[in-house]
């Protein structure tokens, strides 16, 4: 891993409610990953078939890495044999930028045994996100934005919840829905 990356396999709750959920527009992005591989021998290290990872700032823009960037290179290390498929799928407090979604679609042609389903809490609408989301559709990706099944999923995989349940918070449903039809218009264009 990156010495830059900040990784870890659950969140707190505070920390997931406050980037996770769909009306709040922090500036962070948290990425929660899973991956479904054929088993022993898949090359994955263990314990690293899923986590979390968030961006990292920096003082200078030019030098802030997203999280996006650290799953790609921690997949990119792994030792994956290209005899088996493996599916990612990723649980995002942002949809990707432009520049991510273009990494990810350049990541998925040379990597025909990797496919990404992505879940997006909320669109990043900064540059040509649009494009950049419509490319990485076109290079096999899934993309949705998360309904409040996904949001308990990561709860219930991700989240340091000390056996309490996922109580979803006044308009997530409303706010998923806007999102979604954002994301369908912007894909439909692909």
């Amino acid at each position: 891993m990156d010495a830059g990356a900040e990784a870890w396999d659950r969140l707190d709750e505070d920390t997931f409610i406050d980037n996770f959920h769909n009306a709040i527009w922090l500036p962070r992005t948290y990425l929660c990953y899973e991956v479904e591989h054929p088993g022993q021998g898949s090359g994955i290290p263990p314990g690293q078939d899923k986590g979390v990872l968030r961006n990292k700032s920096a003082r200078y823009p030019m030098l802030s890495r997203h999280a996006e960037s650290f799953l790609l290179k921690q997949i990119q290390s792994w030792n994956l044999d290209p005899e088996h498929q493996y599916r990612v799928t990723c649980f995002l407090s942002w949809s990707p930028c432009a520049d991510c979604a273009q990494r990810m679609a350049e990541f998925l042609g040379d990597n025909s045994h990797v496919s990404l389903n992505l879940y997006a809490s909320r669109i990043y609408s900064v540059g040509q996100y649009e494009q950049g989301l419509r490319t990485l559709k076109r290079a096999g990706a899934s993309i949705a934005i998360m309904t409040a099944r996904e949001f308990e999923h990561c709860w219930d995989t991700f989240v340091l919840h000390q056996g309490r349940s996922f109580q979803p918070w006044q308009g997530l449903d409303k706010e998923s829905q806007k999102f979604s039809e954002t994301l369908h218009r912007i894909l439909q264009e692909a």
